[in-house]
């Protein structure tokens, strides 16, 4: 049946694919969502006491599109008048394909910390504040010129194997189209990206003796891409020649949807990571030690700091606690709960640490706990520990940005 309350005005399909769900909707020229539809799915990495967070970068794309076919099916007869699908993805991920377009290695995330010698083994041969520079990223197991390295010296056979690399959303156009493309806004968020020269990194690329071409050509929003192979193209001919613009950096789409667009405003995201981000249009701008600059595109830039343990940690502490489940009830115990009267210090790196330390290797800890703690106090101190990590990437944010009025927050 059709979804009632359409204008006769186009629709843009929007697909994201987070940290731990996807999403799919419809919204109208205006930006606003159109009617129920709306389709999530989770997910789960798969981890290990090593550091690893990946998952099946072919199974992740059949949910990808079994969401494409809900929502599809949701919007009925108005599926007709879909004029575009924009795609964000969650960033510094990374997977190697063969000539035969297929996947060779599962998808890395940004939250697997396995790299971290190679990341080390990094930092002593090459100068990581001109890298910064470049760059706007860290020598850290996030970014892929640690994970690059560290397959080339554990798994040498599928590193030969791979003849490309890419990130999942390039990926799903490949499967797609039979092409991909990288934006800038992606591209950004690997560490192999220079944001000067609008390039691929030279010094970089002959260091983990990867050639140019085997990364994806680079690509603003003004080059979307159209005309779904075969199987797709029977599957959704409402999406066939519709342009399908290329994914863009999720914290970047963020800032954008919170209207943080400018230095008066600063982004406060919490989901599974957390970051604290701040946009601008025009030139690059030094970049504290402690923080990381990226792209919404050619002309927009967002600087500030990501936390690997937002979400991730309440919802690991909510899990391994067994604290109340019912999420009103939860909030009403925290809050009654006065700041820090607890006693209880949080070292909150369940996946390591990014900013401001970048230290890959931080592990998670507990100190004070005796026999009178509640869970709900452990989790209250977890939640609090976060806060300050944000408060240490506020205050370097500052140094760069020091007008800015408001923070407006989401999750």
């Amino acid at each position: 049946m059709p979804v009632s309350g359409f204008s006769s005005s186009p629709l843009i399909l929007t697909l994201d694919v987070g940290s731990s769900s996807i999403r799919t909707s419809l919204f109208d020229s205006r930006a606003r969502p159109y009617g129920n539809c709306h389709v999530r799915a989770g997910y789960r990495f798969q981890t290990g006491s090593d550091g690893r967070a990946d998952t099946d970068a072919n199974a992740l794309v059949r949910q990808v599109t079994q969401l494409v076919d809900q929502l599809l099916e949701k919007a009925g007869r108005e599926r007709s008048r879909i004029a575009g699908v924009a795609v964000s993805t969650f960033w510094h991920n990374v997977l190697g394909v063969d000539k035969d377009h297929r996947a060779v290695t599962p998808v890395f995330s940004w939250a697997d910390t396995r790299s971290s010698q190679a990341a080390t083994s990094l930092r002593q041969q090459l100068d990581e504040s001109k890298v910064h520079a470049r760059t706007g990223c860290m020598l850290h197991p996030s970014y892929l010129p640690a994970k690059l390295l560290w397959i080339r010296q554990t798994a040498p056979s599928v590193f030969k194997k791979a003849v490309r690399w890419m990130s999942l959303g390039e990926y799903l156009f490949l499967r797609l189209f039979g092409d991909t493309a990288c934006s800038l806004s992606m591209a950004s968020g690997t560490g192999l990206f220079d944001q000067i020269l609008y390039r691929w990194d030279p010094e970089l690329l002959d260091f983990l003796e990867i050639g140019r071409g085997q990364l994806s050509p680079l690509v603003d929003l003004d080059r979307p891409m159209a005309g779904l192979l075969g199987p797709f193209a029977r599957r959704w001919p409402s999406l066939k020649e519709v342009p399908w613009f290329p994914a863009l950096g999720d914290g970047a789409c963020s800032n954008v949807g919170s209207g943080c667009c400018t230095p008066e405003r600063t982004a406060l995201m919490v989901g599974t990571s957390g970051a604290l981000r701040v946009q601008w249009s025009g030139r690059p701008l030094s970049i504290p030690p402690g923080l990381w600059c990226y792209r919404v595109d050619r002309q927009r830039l967002l600087m500030g700091g990501a936390l690997s343990n937002g979400g991730l940690l309440f919802e690991w502490m909510r899990d391994t606690l067994r604290v109340n489940t019912d999420p009103m009830e939860l909030e009403r115990e925290i809050s009654r709960i006065r700041p820090d009267s607890h006693g209880l210090t949080v070292l909150p790196f369940l996946a390591g640490e990014r900013s401001p330390g970048w230290n890959g290797n931080a592990r998670a800890a507990i100190a004070g706990l005796s026999l009178h703690h509640r869970p709900v106090e452990i989790l209250r101190a977890g939640l609090e520990a976060v806060a300050y990590r944000f408060g240490k990437i506020a205050a370097l944010l500052r140094q760069v940005f020091p007008g800015t009025r408001e923070i407006i927050a989401s999750g």
